[in-house]
């Protein structure tokens, strides 16, 4: 196969395959569960060895490396729940030293994301701060959470303002504010022997009347989710992020008496759905003017933001296109 960033024979509008990036699939990427004959469900994500291969595509400071990590394993976990093709995303724009955060994960499991930072903010931020949490890395802005369902259909999308010191208290907020759900969310993300992990723990206290625990009177179900989330907090990040134990291993020891029932596993992969012909319809709409001041000794070169890999294409090329758009 060729190299998909260079130029070749073949027209770009052809060139759809995936580009030179890291080929990795864990099967068992999102593990849910429900307890039985209680209103409670959830899901534990565990990224794997994909945690390394998507958070080293860039070089960042260990704080903001963190902080994607979190988002990548929290969208993974939300995005777990879609019925339909398509995909969700979580965005975080603020006026810190990470102006940009953005994860995505499709209904199939392809995960993707990036950090974009302000250097000179970043800069002063760590010196005030040598580990920053999400908040001060954010600063001032607003968390969006979106459903994608395709260019058929509208987009949902829900925005809160960022509130809180970490991503859970911002995620917390949102789901209080927007989706009125009762939810407990643990993340972690580490540097380990084998490289970044990354994992999400996220459990819901669902509708009981008529629906999951129906038998339960009112003060039972509430009972049920208080002792679901006590035991849910005794959950270590050293325990999610260990790769020796299993997410059904570790179900087990905060749920074994509460009636755990593991739902269909699901895989996580190595998601980023950049291609030469994607970039080359960008290019398309740019005026000739344009392509000129981008073009370097004939050539134009387009940065994939997910994947940090450099798309070439040939000036001269890309002028009857231009022209046509």
């Amino acid at each position: 196969m060729t190299d998909q960033t260079q130029p070749s024979a073949t027209p770009d509008f052809l060139r759809r395959e995936r580009p030179p990036v890291p080929d990795i699939v864990v099967p068992r990427g999102v593990q849910p569960f429900h307890l039985a004959e209680k209103p409670v469900r959830g899901r534990l994500i565990r990224l794997g060895p994909l945690t390394d291969a998507l958070l080293t595509r860039h070089t960042l400071h260990p704080a903001v490396t963190r902080l994607l990590g979190e988002a990548l394993a929290l969208t993974a976990g939300l995005a777990a729940v879609l019925k339909y093709q398509g995909s969700f995303s979580l965005q975080a724009k603020g006026d810190g030293a990470v102006p940009m955060l953005l994860a995505d994960c499709t209904e199939a499991g392809e995960l993707r994301g990036y950090a974009r930072t302000d250097a000179p903010q970043l800069s002063r931020l760590l010196r005030a701060e040598p580990d920053p949490l999400a908040g001060p890395l954010l600063g001032r802005g607003y968390l969006a959470f979106t459903c994608d369902q395709g260019p058929e259909m509208d987009r949902y999308q829900g925005i809160v303002a960022i509130e809180g010191m970490t991503l859970i208290d911002m995620t917390a907020h949102y789901f209080a504010t927007s989706e009125q759900l009762r939810t407990f969310v643990r993340l972690a993300c580490a540097p380990g022997p084998h490289g970044w992990r990354a994992s999400a723990f996220i459990m819901e206290r669902v509708a009981g009347e008529g629906g999951i625990a129906p038998e339960l009177d009112a003060e039972a179900q509430e009972e049920a989710w208080r002792t679901a989330v006590i035991l849910a907090g005794t959950l270590t990040e050293a325990e999610m992020l260990d790769d020796s134990l299993t997410s059904a291993e570790l179900l087990h020891r905060l749920f074994h008496a509460e009636g755990l029932v593991l739902d269909r596993a699901r895989a996580l992969s190595y998601g980023c759905r950049c291609s030469r012909a994607k970039l080359a319809g960008v290019l398309q709409g740019f005026p000739a003017d344009d392509l000129d001041h981008m073009a370097e000794d004939g050539t134009i070169t387009m940065t994939c933001e997910f994947c940090n890999l450099d798309f070439r294409f040939a000036r001269s090329e890309m002028q009857s296109s231009a022209g046509r758009a």
